[in-house]
């Protein structure tokens, strides 16, 4: 099967944005506001048969996942199935990755769980809101926020989501009922009522945990087929690849099978399921209030509720997707529009509102399965959706059986590889400062999500900010009678008083005072602070008997010093050149403006 890829690949490459864009305008709008408009002229039936398979991977993955993520999110199990196929058909029209596919999550289950207080009016309510910020962000070209959430605070978020959701489900795996949700008194009690365990619910549990890390790691050994192996070969490998893939389904089932067994028998080891509401979602309009037994909650009291909720499912919903989008496509050699994907996700979330959906993102782990599946198109999103309508609509009686052991064990297992050690190490050799607002955000999210995220990333931007504020300043000769400096990157104004100060202990507070050299090659950018504070500074050096000058300077940074009415600025090409001048040797003179080898992008000398 990845040999027939490989080789309809090469026949039609996949360029960005799908296809090669026309040369019309108006075409070519279309084609960015609607990529399937790119490859639908170009879809064969060769594509159709690997995106037919690989919708059907993805959907016998999903079904049990969706139904394991409704118990984290803390919403009757049929909102998990409401929640995975709309997104199916919107990436269909709008997404730029044919590997990504949209659903519910186990982050973003865990962060529902954190701001709906198990209630679905709130959950469809902060899908519909989620929506509508992720579409405002992509109109407003917004996606640059994602950049300033760096890897430390993501790691460290998704390790402890991973910890805290895995932990969730030892209460099902160990068939404890009645233990909080928050997560250290979810520790407590469970270590609490550890003697009430059922033994039923923990054979099952760990028998279904052992079959998925097995066939896992079946699937990962699975030999590749190729056209000239023998048909019985190519059939065997297609079958255990297809077994292994939809394992997820494969144990959920066999569970259900014994659970029915057992109810057929009159006993019941196990805690099912139980009820789950036949048929497709209503169309309706998200609740803008709740009724309740002490009245009715307003849209405004709502929002109020929901608080930061706002602000943390829609960012974290976009820097999951975009992430699993960068990642697949740098795998797979085509480009993504991050602006469309942003569009993609934001119109996923406020349409599945209408249809009591939760809010969702990008899947890593079904996105894996898509990828590995040889999908050609977002194609295989439509069989996807339309296999999960199938099951709502004429199966979901069958779910009634499935013991929460089994649904627990299909999350853990899916949870696990979330964990990343390696980064600790990894950071340890980079950079170790970094590892401060990973730890950060690590320890707070088991507090709470938002305070994690907040704490991480502003301990991350004071970083960046003490980095901008004392720029490393190489000192190449402080010995000789010249005291030669480097500033190693831009200078903005946090950066002025600490350049001041090497400076003037340096040359001027010597005895007796040296001229100075600023070596600022490196040296990209500068503000008015800056450019105010470097007169300044030759001022003193004026009064000092001594002088000031610069080498490397770029054009950009001489037409800054010039716009702010410097007097003396004395720049030279090379070090050498800059020596000579204060060495008093002749026929060395800086740059001038009016010197006609200058060349007309650069600025030479601005002297009094």
């Amino acid at each position: 099967m990845s040999s027939s890829l490989k080789a309809m690949d090469r026949a039609t490459p996949w360029p960005p944005g799908l296809a090669p864009m026309a040369c019309c305008c108006s075409r070519a709008t279309l084609q960015k506001w609607l990529p399937i408009l790119a490859w639908l002229p170009d879809y064969s039936m060769q594509w159709l048969k690997m995106d037919f398979i690989a919708g059907l991977s993805v959907g016998l993955t999903v079904i049990p996942q969706a139904l394991a993520y409704a118990e984290v999110a803390g919403l009757p199990a049929q909102y998990g199935l409401y929640s995975a196929f709309m997104g199916c058909f919107v990436y269909l029209l709008l997404g730029t990755s044919r590997d990504v596919t949209l659903g519910p999550t186990a982050i973003m289950s865990l962060l529902v769980s954190s701001y709906t207080f198990h209630e679905p009016a709130y959950a469809v309510l902060l899908a519909f809101l989620s929506g509508c910020i992720q579409l405002a962000m992509s109109f407003l070209g917004l996606g640059i926020l994602l950049d300033f959430i760096s890897c430390p605070v993501i790691k460290g978020f998704t390790s402890a989501a991973a910890i805290t959701i895995g932990f969730g489900q030892i209460k099902n795996l160990l068939g404890l009922q009645h233990i909080p949700r928050q997560f250290f008194l979810q520790v407590y009690y469970t270590f609490r009522n550890i003697g009430q365990t059922r033994a039923g619910d923990v054979v099952l549990g760990m028998v279904c945990m052992l079959l998925l890390v097995m066939l896992k790691m079946m699937r990962d050994h699975v030999p590749p087929s190729y056209h000239d192996m023998p048909t019985s070969m190519r059939v065997s490998c297609g079958l255990v690849w297809t077994a292994t893939t939809a394992r997820n389904a494969l144990v959920v089932s066999f569970a259900a099978l014994i659970a029915y067994s057992f109810e057929v028998t009159g006993c019941q080891p196990f805690i099912l399921t139980g009820k789950i509401v036949e048929g497709l979602p209503p169309l309706q309009v998200p609740p803008f209030s709740l009724s309740t037994a002490n009245g009715t909650v307003s849209f405004t009291d709502m929002v109020q509720d929901m608080g930061a909720g706002l602000a943390v499912v829609p960012l974290m919903g976009l820097l999951e997707s975009i992430a699993v989008a960068r990642s697949f496509a740098s795998q797979n050699n085509y480009r993504i529009n991050t602006n469309q994907e942003l569009l993609s996700i934001g119109l996923t979330n406020m349409l599945g509102s209408f249809f009591s959906s939760f809010p969702v993102t990008g899947s890593f782990g079904r996105t894996a399965v898509n990828a590995q599946s040889g999908v050609c198109t977002p194609a295989g999103g439509l069989v996807t959706g339309v296999l999960v309508l199938l099951s709502l609509d004429y199966v979901t009686s069958v779910f009634y059986f499935i013991p929460k052991a089994a649904l627990a064990a299909v999350i853990i297992t899916a949870v696990a590889p979330l964990v990343d050690t390696s980064i600790v190490g990894t950071l340890w050799r980079v950079k170790r400062l970094d590892l401060l607002p990973l730890a950060v955000t690590f320890l707070l999210c088991f507090w709470e999500v938002q305070y994690g995220i907040l704490a991480g990333t502003l301990v991350s931007a004071l970083i960046l900010l003490y980095s901008a504020a004392r720029p490393k300043i190489q000192v190449l000769d402080g010995e000789g009678p010249v005291l030669i400096l480097q500033p190693a990157s831009g200078l903005h104004f946090p950066a002025m008083e600490a350049l001041r100060k090497v400076v003037v202990s340096r040359a001027l507070e010597a005895s007796p005072p040296r001229c100075a050299i600023l070596e600022c090659s490196r040296v990209c950018s500068m503000d008015a602070t800056v450019a105010l504070g470097l007169s300044e500074l030759m001022e003193d050096f004026d009064r000092a008997g001594v002088t000031l000058v610069f080498v490397g300077l770029q054009g950009s940074i001489l037409q800054a010093l010039l716009s702010a009415d410097l007097k003396g600025v004395w720049h030279f090409p090379t070090m050498e050149a800059a020596e000579k001048f204060l060495s008093q040797e002749p026929g060395t003179q800086p740059y001038n403006v009016s010197d006609e080898s200058v060349p007309e992008h650069t600025v030479a000398l601005l002297k009094a």
